[in-house]
């Protein structure tokens, strides 16, 4: 289990523009819709309104009437992993595509125009974990973190750090702090001064069946309640919670699979 770095901002905020390089939004790509938005209504307390369809039916959810995060249909024949996929903002989303290309990543989908919400792209990374760019124009991103129910800290879980940090770092401009430890494999991606990331390399113990992957944390009032709701509500708890430095944290899936953290800030 990795221990997540700290909240997206201060409790409650609305988020202004962000940073290149900074986690901004997160998505998440299902075959059921509908069931879906019961699921994380119901765990999280978000409501939904309709958002860009230009990759197929596409909600936003919302908290507070905030933005928080999104969630789209996947066409019957396409059969994709489900996962949470974090998104990395961009001033130039055209620019940053190509030099995740030079850089040895790929470009999936995109660049592309989502309307009059912005510009994006999906990509991955050269070992293959997938993430979003977004070049904000009316909607910036994820609108209020630092409460229940907002994203927290997104980790990339992979091999190894040091290849794939410098891959970051030079297609988004982090700059990186590394845990000085032994055992434990893990780089804090910088912008600004301010962590926004991390990359946790856990070598062979990294499922087979994943490969590298972005994780997301969404923040709960009470780690264990909000373990027992997913369980009621169809999701699968991966492992008990555990404390650590940054709160109580567990890893879980949705019923579709999707992979995600729960954390329950330090009281």
């Amino acid at each position: 289990m990795t221990e997540a770095r700290g909240s997206a901002g201060p409790s409650g905020a609305a988020q202004a523009r962000y940073a290149p390089g900074t986690p901004c939004w997160v998505s998440l790509m299902v075959h059921g819709l509908t069931a879906t938005q019961e699921f994380y209504g119901a765990l999280f307390g978000w409501e939904f309104q309709p958002g860009p369809q230009q990759l197929g039916p596409y909600v936003r959810a919302l908290l507070d009437g905030r933005e928080v995060a999104g969630i789209g249909q996947l066409p019957p024949d396409r059969h994709l992993p489900v996962a949470w996929t974090p998104y990395l903002a961009s001033d130039d989303v055209d620019v940053s595509a190509e030099t995740v290309r030079l850089c040895g990543g790929t470009i999936g989908v995109g660049p592309l125009d989502a309307a009059e919400a912005g510009r994006l792209a999906i990509g991955s990374d050269p070992s293959g974990a997938v993430f979003g760019i977004w070049q904000a124009a009316a909607h910036r991103g994820t609108n209020i973190t630092g409460v229940p129910g907002t994203p927290a800290w997104n980790e990339l879980v992979t091999f190894e750090t040091a290849s794939v940090a410098k891959f970051y770092e030079t297609v988004f401009g982090y700059t990186q702090e590394a845990e000085v430890s032994a055992d434990f494999d893990y780089v804090t991606l910088h912008i600004g001064g301010h962590p926004v990331a991390g990359i946790h390399g856990v070598g062979s113990a990294l499922a087979r069946d994943r490969g590298p992957h972005w994780v997301t944390y969404f923040e709960v009032a009470d780690a264990d309640a909000a373990l027992a709701l997913v369980t009621d509500l169809g999701g699968h708890v991966l492992g008990p919670a555990q404390d650590s430095t940054y709160g109580r944290v567990a890893t879980v899936t949705d019923p579709e699979g999707a992979r995600f953290a729960l954390i329950e800030g330090p009281r």
